[in-house]
């Protein structure tokens, strides 16, 4: 009965997900490609400026403005006590002047009156002080008075607006990430989290394994939030603080979707529904929420790290958008940059200028992987408070565009251009097809690994990045996805150090390979099961008969260790990470660890299993040539041909068009066919450079 149980609670998601995927590519028409929009505050400036700004945006060809989203103290001035009418007069501005609107809850920044009426309703941190008005994201999201608070504020806006005809959506909230809270009324909910959770105590404390150090537990209520904090980072219980995690992600997307939930009782069905997680979101799980039609991110590339090559500096970490544009494709089947950095921002470890060229091949880059909106965070660049550094589109004088408002303009001009260019019903060439790839990650692992790296050296956010950016230098589509994704539709699967499974999980990579598929497993993969429990058995034994090997161990060196593996008669140094492998009869080794005094002893192996083939590889390599080698060969058993673009050039298949864009500082010429149509650029690709063709 639990099974039949369980199957139909999967089916009612994959159902749910389905029709807010059909609903999303509603919401976006294909031959629309992309749509461009730009955040306005007018609550920010004097009231006689208003149309001057509103007429300009209009003007620079953006198709709809960002409203709202800070704006709680300008719409409830006083507790209970509404003024919608200056939102009034600039939505009737935007009706003028041809531009559509994005509105949005204002949950993010709560007013004066909150807080000095109701300090209950915002979070404390681990010290258990209460946070104080004066920035935004500090509400308990799980507080009863909050939630009364926002409830009316999302009812009174959608009912005032719902129905109107030139709003084509709603995005909650802002850059929702589960902010950790230490609150009574979170210590509360948390309690609450685990009874539903666990049922008993004693099966938290086996969980918990809440024997070590007298962490026992009599009833619920002995429970507390774990606090780093105040117990320090080597006597917190790991089990306790991924459970915090579960349930701070599970009340953040919950918050959204109550939120959402009042806005479906009075918005019209053509107003999509969604929110702006952070590119790098480490709290909010965005596979959590039932109620977003789609998930946008917001991109942030440049705050000064030095990327690839002298000029990285200038243009931004290409992983940025890489990873956040196809990860948030997980919630309905679309996504799109809601925010874009427009130039110089005021939070980096330093702040430089953007090489020109960079917003525009940002944007592209989004564009390319199938972004279906592309805002910037922000129109004007304030004269006034903590963000006065941060750049918009518009310069301090209120008029004049800056370089990344010129880019703007410049690529939403090219976008008309492709407009006209797009022809319906274009399929995906079969070289691309050839090389479909998927990377499984979620957050829950990330959590777990991140907590106990084991080596300060491991990063556990980029380490899934570095093999999304190894199959886009070899051409391949690549996308990211979730335990319960059908595993069939991709030649490639690759799973980056997935350290918690179950024998399900295991089985359905199997079933996988049998079929004719072809799996790469890495490094710290099995290690644990759900609870983040190491196995009462061999090191990762839940994949030992699907690798056909046993982990005898793990290594790590220090940052100036030199490790050594042998393939092919080529030498790839590591020092991060290393399992040392014992193989089964069968068992092909492809690469030795070539020094350390297991010298001699496999660091990657291979075997078939039915029509496919599954590769582990041991070890984390430092210039992932190795790792990239062995993904060439992957793709070539698998009867695809494989590109290789230098690292930070990424070519990408949309809607008909070939997309080039090039975050190296150094210039590439592509090798297009004879026959290529070039729309926009020119075949050596410059850094910064865009390139968009058609074969």
């Amino acid at each position: 009965m639990k099974k039949y149980a369980l199957l139909l609670t999967l089916t009612s998601v994959i159902l749910a997900m389905t029709a807010h995927a059909q609903q999303a590519s509603r919401f976006f028409p294909e031959k629309d490609l992309v749509t461009t929009g730009i955040y306005y505050y007018p609550e920010h400036w004097k009231e006689d400026q208003w149309e001057r700004d509103i007429a300009r945006i209009a003007e620079m060809g953006f198709t709809f403005v960002h409203l709202a989203e800070f704006a709680w103290f300008r719409m409830e001035p006083e507790e209970g006590k509404f003024n919608f009418t200056w939102l009034d007069k600039v939505l009737g501005l935007c009706a003028k002047y041809k531009l559509k609107v994005l509105m949005c809850t204002p949950s993010a920044t709560t007013p004066a009156w909150m807080r000095t009426g109701y300090p209950e309703t915002f979070v404390m941190d681990g010290h258990y002080i209460r946070g104080e008005h004066g920035t935004r994201g500090l509400g308990s999201i799980v507080n009863p008075v909050y939630r009364r608070f926002v409830e009316k504020i999302v009812t009174e806006m959608a009912r005032r607006y719902g129905r109107d005809e030139n709003i084509i959506g709603w995005q909650l909230d802002n850059e929702p990430d589960a902010k950790p809270d230490y609150s009574p009324s979170s210590q509360e909910a948390f309690r609450k989290w685990l009874k539903n959770k666990y049922k008993t105590i004693d099966a938290l404390n086996a969980a918990w394994g809440a024997a070590f150090w007298s962490q026992w537990y009599n009833n619920f209520d002995q429970v507390i939030i774990p606090n780093t904090t105040l117990v320090g980072w080597w006597g917190n219980n790991p089990h306790a603080l991924l459970d915090f995690k579960r349930y701070s992600a599970d009340a953040q997307a919950e918050f959204l979707d109550l939120e959402a939930g009042i806005l479906r009782k009075f918005i019209s069905p053509d107003q999509f529904v969604t929110t702006n997680y952070t590119a790098v979101c480490t709290g909010a799980d965005p596979r959590r929420t039932r109620k977003l039609d789609f998930a946008t991110y917001t991109a942030y590339p440049n705050g000064g790290t030095d990327n690839i090559g002298d000029q990285g500096f200038r243009l931004g970490n290409s992983g940025v958008v890489l990873f956040a544009s196809e990860y948030y494709k997980s919630v309905g089947g679309s996504s799109g940059v809601m925010e874009m950095q427009p130039g110089p921002v005021n939070w980096g470890g330093y702040n430089p200028l953007l090489l020109p060229g960079t917003v525009r091949m940002w944007l592209y880059h989004s564009f390319a992987a199938g972004g279906k909106l592309a805002c910037s965070y922000r129109f004007r660049q304030i004269n006034y408070s903590a963000e006065q550094y941060h750049a918009g589109v518009i310069k301090t004088d209120g008029v004049t565009a800056s370089q990344g408002g010129e880019e703007y303009i410049q690529f939403m001009k090219e976008v008309k251009e492709l407009r006209r260019l797009y022809r319906p019903g274009s399929k995906m060439p079969e070289k691309l097809a050839a090389r479909r790839t998927a990377i499984l990650w979620d957050l829950e692992n990330y959590w777990s690994i991140d907590r106990q790296k084991q080596t300060f050296q491991w990063d556990a956010w980029n380490y899934p990045v570095k093999f999304m950016q190894l199959a886009k230098g070899l051409g391949a589509p690549v996308d990211v996805v979730g335990p319960t994704a059908d595993l069939t539709k991709y030649k490639v699967v690759i799973v980056p150090a997935y350290e918690m499974v179950d024998s399900s999980l295991v089985n359905k990579w199997r079933d996988y390979v049998a079929g004719g598929g072809h799996l790469i497993i890495t490094c710290r993969t099995a290690t644990k099961d759900y609870q983040g429990h190491f196995w009462e058995a061999g090191w990762a034994a839940p994949i030992s008969g699907l690798i056909g090997a046993h982990v005898k161990g793990n290594d790590m060196l220090p940052g100036n260790g030199n490790g050594d593996v042998l393939m092919k008669l080529m030498h790839y140094r590591w020092n991060n990470w290393a399992d040392l492998l014992e193989p089964d009869t069968g068992t092909e080794v492809l690469a030795v660890f070539d020094n350390q005094f297991y010298k001699g002893t496999p660091a990657v192996i291979k075997r078939k299993i039915g029509k496919g083939t599954v590769t582990y590889v041991g070890a984390d390599t430092d210039g992932s040539e190795l790792e990239k080698s062995l993904l060439r060969d992957v793709y070539v058993e698998a009867g695809a041909s494989t590109d290789d673009y230098p690292p930070g050039v990424y070519v990408y298949w949309r809607d008909g068009f070939y997309i080039a864009v090039n975050y190296s500082s150094g210039e590439y010429a592509m090798n297009l066919p004879a026959d290529a149509r070039i729309l926009i650029g020119e075949r050596i690709l410059k850094p910064a450079g865009v390139l968009v063709w058609r074969e």
